[in-house]
């Protein structure tokens, strides 16, 4: 008859939770010096760890905390990256404004989404200029600055991006959080009636990009 030993696992095969900030982590120790090139900005993983850490002193800094939700309309800049991170690393959860939906759909994913806060490049200030008046639990505006606009006639700003992380502490203590919080939130397009919202916890997204990772490696072909 054939015995089954129980022998404990060593520390070292203990599983880690599947949670957005190990894969920051995993980049930064592996290779710090590697660069991320978004139009004329170039970063290395060293300072996008940096600016993350920044992001995310900022937006506590204009009360944001764990469970709030942070919408984010921007085209695709190294400012949604580090938003990728450090909200959901916060316990947040970051909503991907689609900003190619009508100025009425969009304002309906704000307040559906019931967004805490709005990072908002300067070319869609003028949506949310018109909506202002309709758009129901928004606290904070921070501007997202590629064309030298510093100020909005109607929203009130808490502060231009670059500026805010520049007086951000270069450190943020991240909590640590269950592999099942809600990390991101999006809204179906295409589809009949209002867009549908979808979220994605810390778990899911770390294994899509587990699985992303492999198909552009080839692992598995």
């Amino acid at each position: 008859m054939s015995s089954h030993l129980n022998i404990p696992r060593s520390a070292s095969a203990v599983e880690s939770s599947l949670v957005i900030h190990h894969i920051l982590e995993a980049g930064v120790r592996k290779a710090p010096d590697q660069t991320i090139t978004y139009g004329d900005r170039t970063f290395t993983y060293r300072d996008l760890n940096e600016r993350v850490h920044r992001l995310a002193g900022a937006l506590a800094a204009q009360g944001v905390k764990p469970g709030d939700t942070v919408a984010v309309m921007d085209w695709d800049t190294n400012r949604y990256l580090e938003a990728f991170f450090a909200i959901p690393m916060m316990g947040a959860v970051l909503h991907t404004v689609n900003v190619r939906l009508s100025p009425e759909q969009i304002l309906y994913t704000i307040n559906h989404a019931q967004d805490d806060a709005i990072l908002v490049n300067s070319e869609f200030l003028p949506i949310l200029e018109e909506l202002k008046d309709r758009i129901e639990p928004v606290k904070t505006y921070i501007l997202l600055d590629d064309d030298g606009v510093k100020a909005s006639d109607s929203l009130p700003l808490a502060g231009e991006y670059e500026e805010l992380l520049a007086k951000a502490p270069a450190q943020y203590d991240f909590p640590e959080l269950d592999e099942n919080t809600r990390a991101t939130t999006f809204y179906t397009t295409g589809t009949t009636g209002l867009p549908k919202g979808v979220y994605f916890s810390h778990r899911q997204l770390v294994l899509h990009t587990f699985a992303g990772r492999n198909t552009m490696s080839g692992v598995g072909q």
